[in-house]
């Protein structure tokens, strides 16, 4: 490196730290993800970042600067965002194209919420004109519902490109490189391949900005419902199913060696006294926790997709017979209802449950209301139709009313979180009594 480009490399590094202490000014709650990013320069044409470095150009930088001090901010603060959202985190199958217009539109919609001074750009007005459109088109702007729809609607090239200019602002070639600094995240369902210090530490901070803008800063979150929704969202807590269903389960007696309280000392003992006549053999039974009585209802109303309903009885089936979580006798009611009672299948062997998988069929479609399913079970409970009834799974995607009593078992609405659903910021108004679990399709 030359004298002349060390000494732009010093003074584009000197204007990038004003600008971001004019950021830290004015957005105190970004405090640490301001202050997370070290400056190096080449790497990109324009500026970038891996998550560990904030890499640049000095001349684009230069550019920038000149253009107004509000052009440096904008790019700098959108980079930064992408970090926050974990958006260089991504899986090495993902599209790039999709994902990358995904995520500047996803940024770019906040900064336009943000309405500062600090953030001016040139390109503002035509971006919140196409953002409104947007916004009308595919509800909610955020990374992964926008990559998930444009997945789905596909594009012209020509509409990609137009979108692509207008929403452009930094490279982010160096995301899909090699880069020992990057954890590889897949889309959707929470697993990592290679989780490391970097990811973790934006993780940690992505949480802090959460809280901030919960508590301390929610003028901010009330400001951009956008940032309060993108952090959310990356933020959600996942759910294990599986464990989930444990909770269901009861502890009761099954015919089985019980390896666990076999005495060995009396057992050699007798072996060698008597050589073929051991003094104490195994129990022939042992306590177990396994699902007996247990009720599957299904949100039958004219929201509720067939598909998405098959897919959650199949996935409830296959996790309790992978785990063996069925005793040998069972007295499952897998109950259809919409605002009232439309079909009770009773299961009582694994067999039956695979028979039913086979033939079910949905029926309703009509409002949504709880109450009747709950008269129904508590009327089979005085019938004698279980005899120690867990739990009950609701398997719901909307909003109804709810028993005013909590009922004398456990009780879970598995709410699905689609597209044009809030559940994670606008939770179903659900009584204290009962459990909330929001899965994504992807999840089931």
């Amino acid at each position: 490196m030359t004298q002349n480009q060390d000494k732009a490399v010093q003074l584009a590094e000197r204007i990038l730290q004003y600008s971001r202490n004019e950021l830290l000014v004015a957005l105190r709650f970004m405090d640490m993800a301001l202050c997370k990013l070290e400056y190096q320069a080449g790497v990109t044409d324009f500026i970038a970042s891996d998550g560990k470095r904030l890499y640049f150009q000095p001349q684009y930088v230069f550019q920038l600067y000149q253009a107004g001090s509000t052009e440096l901010n904008h790019a700098y603060l959108h980079t930064l965002l992408h970090c926050i959202f974990y958006h260089p985190f991504v899986s090495r199958e993902i599209n790039p194209l999709l994902w990358d217009l995904a995520c500047d539109i996803a940024v770019e919609g906040i900064l336009a919420e943000l309405n500062m001074k600090q953030l001016g750009s040139m390109q503002t007005l035509p971006r919140v004109k196409e953002l409104l459109e947007l916004k009308n088109e595919y509800g909610r702007l955020t990374a992964e519902r926008l990559y998930k729809a444009f997945e789905r609607d596909g594009f012209y090239e020509d509409e990609y490109l137009r979108l692509h200019k207008l929403f452009l602002v930094d490279d982010h070639t160096i995301w899909y490189q090699e880069n020992p600094q990057a954890a590889i995240v897949q889309m959707g369902n929470g697993q990592t391949e290679q989780l490391n210090g970097v990811y973790t530490d934006w993780q940690a901070i992505s949480e802090r900005v959460l809280v901030d803008l919960q508590t301390a800063s929610q003028e901010w979150g009330d400001r951009s419902a956008s940032l309060l929704q993108n952090v959310a969202e990356v933020n959600r807590e996942t759910y294990d199913y599986s464990d989930f269903l444990r909770k269901f389960a009861v502890l009761d007696e099954e015919m089985q060696v019980n390896n666990d309280e076999f005495d060995y000392v009396f057992y050699t003992y007798g072996l060698q006294l008597y050589k073929n006549m051991p003094l104490i053999e195994p129990l022939e039974y042992k306590e177990v926790k396994k699902v007996r009585d247990f009720v599957v209802a299904i949100d039958t109303s004219g929201s509720v997709q067939g598909e998405l309903v098959q897919k959650f009885v199949n996935k409830t089936y296959n996790i309790l017979t992978q785990q063996n979580s069925f005793f040998s006798k069972i007295n499952v009611h897998i109950i259809q209802c919409d605002a009232e009672i439309q079909e009770d299948y009773k299961i009582t062997s694994q067999a039956e449950f695979e028979e039913y998988l086979q033939k079910m069929e949905l029926h309703g479609f009509g409002g949504t209301d709880f109450r009747p399913l709950f008269a129904y079970v508590d009327e089979l409970i005085r019938q004698g139709a279980f005899s120690n009834l867990k739990g009950l799974i609701y398997f719901t995607d909307g909003y109804g009313t709810f028993p005013e009593r909590k009922p004398n078992y456990e009780t879970a609405f598995v709410f699905v979180d689609e597209m044009e659903n809030d559940f994670e910021l606008e939770p179903p108004p659900l009584p204290v009594w009962a459990i909330k679990l929001v899965l994504r399709p992807d999840e089931i």
